[in-house]
Formats: structure tokens, sequence, C-alpha cells
């Protein structure tokens, strides 16, 4: 788009135009020569824009500014970051004007426009303030400048800069909390707990000096006699085992408690509890798969188990964009699909938000999973239900709403033995603490030796 606007300084001057010519009217100064004064004026005054027009043009076609984005390589949802344009500018023409970026809606950004004076032969750095408040694929535009013309009479509406896109990813700043956190006497910060093993791991490790209070059977004593020293084989917990998540993306886990924080929805909290427990058991030496249901069959995910460093990054890039749907979730087909899938014993992790609408065909699904799978259900519990019942009751409506919460909660509970009494390991936590219950869970899982 090239339109030209009349810049602030031409606006003043057609008002100090009229305000003349109406002086003039009321001298002793004739009207047709009043007329024939502001006529006389306005051909100078367009033919002065029309010279301008030209002027700017061919400066510009000879040496345009050139924008460059100093974007992320992806953005974390809720994260505010300083942004950085650089605009270089060719020729010896001073260019003065505006500049708006034209990202994605859902990218909040409060300090547009950015003003620039750039001198000939120089560059100019802008910055500012960016936080996404969506995650997936975010496109921005050629941003959009309103240059100022060479005699400063008008504003060039022109875009600048390249078409880039970008995504964001959950915020997994708990992610990286944790890997500070990772020392077993730092755990407890974040609410994890330390479960003693009872027993020992069954995977070799190595050959150690055998202390006092070592199990006598562990001895190696072909090793013993070589080195004329009790020397004792030491084992490290199973490390081939794998977790599975089966991710609802149903309708209901589209609930936000808060309606004001960025990535508050229950999915994308779940979200984040998945990226956490991941972590951890990719610490431990376990593979990580996962598998979306609730969504259109040709929009699921699907990611094998895998091991290593980089299977947290490649979660990430395949989950990082998933949306959850209006429709409602299948359980019974999705662990199905993953019996059909995954032969190999796993711990399934099914995160969702259920009512007890749901508990026959969900209890259903719990069972063909036992058959195979040791399945850990995590529901999530909206948080409004707990301050109903916790409000006062100071008026008739009041006692109403908090009997109609105790008689939800009860259904829930309800339920949740349904599943329990289906072979599941329940987890019952508001969103916000999914994470923390999780490792835990799975911390207890490992080292009773349940998986």
């Amino acid at each position: 788009m090239r339109a030209m606007l009349p810049a602030s300084a031409l606006i003043w001057i057609f008002v100090g135009m009229g305000v003349a010519c109406g002086a003039l009217c009321f001298t002793s100064m004739s009207m047709p020569a009043v007329a024939m004064a502001a006529g006389g004026a306005l051909v100078m005054l367009l033919a002065l824009i029309g010279i301008d027009i030209v002027i700017s043009i061919d400066h510009w076609r000879r040496a345009p500014l050139r924008l460059q984005r100093h974007l992320p390589r992806a953005f974390a949802l809720g994260r505010t970051i300083t942004m950085h344009l650089s605009l270089e500018n060719p020729g010896s023409t001073r260019w003065r004007g505006r500049l708006f970026e034209l990202a994605d809606p859902s990218m909040r950004i409060p300090s547009m426009p950015l003003r620039f004076d750039v001198p000939g032969n120089r560059s100019e750095e802008l910055q500012f303030e960016i936080t996404p408040t969506e995650r997936g694929v975010k496109h921005f535009e050629a941003s959009q400048i309103l240059l100022r013309s060479r005699f400063g009479l008008l504003d060039w509406n022109l875009r600048i800069g390249p078409d880039e896109s970008r995504r964001v990813f959950p915020n997994f700043a708990d992610q990286a909390r944790f890997a500070w956190l990772a020392a077993e006497q730092r755990l407890s910060d974040l609410g994890v707990k330390s479960v003693r093993r009872r027993g020992a791991g069954t995977d070799f490790d190595q050959l150690v000096e055998y202390r006092a209070g070592d199990p006598v059977r562990h001895i190696d004593w072909k090793a013993t006699l070589t080195h004329d020293r009790p020397i004792t084989r030491k084992f490290q917990d199973d490390r081939d085992q794998r977790i599975m998540f089966l991710l609802d993306c149903g309708r209901r886990m589209r609930s936000d408690d808060t309606q004001q924080t960025i990535g508050a929805t229950h999915f994308d909290q779940a979200l984040n509890a998945l990226m956490l427990l991941s972590f951890v058991a990719l610490k431990s030496g376990d593979a990580v798969g996962a598998m979306t249901f609730g969504t259109p069959e040709n929009g699921e995910r699907r990611y094998a188990p895998r091991k290593g460093g980089q299977t947290l990054h490649a979660l990430m890039a395949e989950l990082g964009d998933v949306e959850p749907t209006l429709t409602f979730s299948d359980y019974t087909r999705c662990a199905a699909d993953l019996i059909g899938r995954q032969r190999k014993r796993a711990l399934v992790v099914l995160i969702t938000n259920c009512r007890d609408e749901d508990a026959a065909e969900l209890a259903s699904a719990v069972r063909l999973l036992r058959t195979r799978h040791l399945v850990v259900v995590a529901n999530l519990r909206e948080q409004i239900v707990g301050q109903i019942i916790l409000q006062p009751l100071t008026e008739p409506q009041s006692g109403l709403e908090t009997a109609a919460a105790h008689e939800y909660q009860q259904a829930r509970g309800e339920m949740l033995r349904r599943f329990a009494m289906a072979g599941a390991v329940i987890i019952d936590c508001e969103p916000e603490r999914l994470g923390v219950e999780l490792v835990n869970r799975y911390t207890e899982l490992k080292r009773s030796g349940a998986i």
C-alpha cells in the first residue's frame, strides 16, 4: 500500500490559510480579491506538494530503507521479551517517520508506533516489548511505516521488511528450574517427595569395594579373589522403561479457572505438566512418547517413545501448537489405538478433565489399557468448585450453590473410585499442581518397582 496522507505540518498550513482568509474577509479587501489570494496560495501549496511527492519518490527508489527483525528462534507463552529491529539507510537522504509492527493479533505489543530518525548512510536500532498470549505458529507481516516526505508535508504509507513466522511454545520455565533442582536434596523445593525404594534395582551398574551393610549376596567372589579384598556388585534402577502420555484435547480441556492469566487453561497447564514429567523421566533414562485424542482423527498427534536429550525438544515441537477442540473425547477409541500401537508394557499417563457422565466409558478404557500397561489417570479439578464450597453462607443462594458443589464433589469422588477399582493409579488435583503430582507419583512407582 503506497497511499500518501497529509502530515501534521500540512494540516496546520491548511488551518492557517483558512484563518488568514477568514481574517481578510473582515478587512476592506473585496471578496473577489480574497478569493483570488486564497486560490493563488492554494495553487502554490498544491505545486509544493507535487514537488514534495516527486522528490520523495525519487529519493526512496534510489535508496529505500531496509528493515531486519532480530527474532528469537521461538517464543514462550506469556513470557515478555524485548525484540529488536534494525533500520538501515543506504542512501544520503535522512528519513524520519513512525513504524508499526504487524504481528499476529495474539502477540501483545503495547508500545506501537515506534518513531525513527535515520541519517544518511547510517542505521538505527528500534526495540519494543512483545508478549505471546496463544500457542502455535504466529506470523509477522512486513512492517508498516509512515514515512515523512522530504518537505515534511506528507506521510507516505509503506510496507518494508520480510514476512516471517515463529512458533509459540508453552512456557517451560519450570523445566529449566527443575534442572537446577535435579539434585535429590533440592526436589523438596518444588514439593516433590523423596521415596525410599524397597529392595534394589536390577540393572548392573559397576563393581565397587564392599562396605558394611552391603548385601552379602551381591559379593562378586571372582573379583574378590582377583583383588584380594571384598568386591560387590552395584545395581541401579531399571532404565529401560517407557512413559506414554495420552493427552486429552477435548472441549473440557478448554476450561480456564482464572480468565486473566496467560496460559492458564487446563490444556496449557496439562501440557506444562507433561513436559515436566518428560524431563524427569528422560533424566532417569526412560523413553517418553505421547498421543493426543479428542481432536479430528487427521489432527491427532503420535510420538513414539524415545530416549535421549533431544526427545524433549522433539516432543515440544510435536505438541507445542496443539489446541483443544470443541468436540467430546472418545476414551475407548484412544485406548484401543494405544493398545494396537504400544505392545511393550509402559506407564500410561492419561491427562483429562472428565465428569461423572464420562465415568463408564473411561473406566472401560482403563480396563482395556490395564490388560497390558500400568495406568495413571490424572483428572483435573476446577478451582471454582472449591471456592464455592468455602464461600460464607450469607444468603440462601450461596447455600444452594454450596450444596450443589458438595454433590458434585461426591459424584466426582465416586467416579474416581470406579477408576481405582478398574486398576488405575489416581491423581486428582487442580491444574497448577499437576506437574508436581505427576513427578511425585512417577517417583513413587519407579522406586517401588512398579515400573
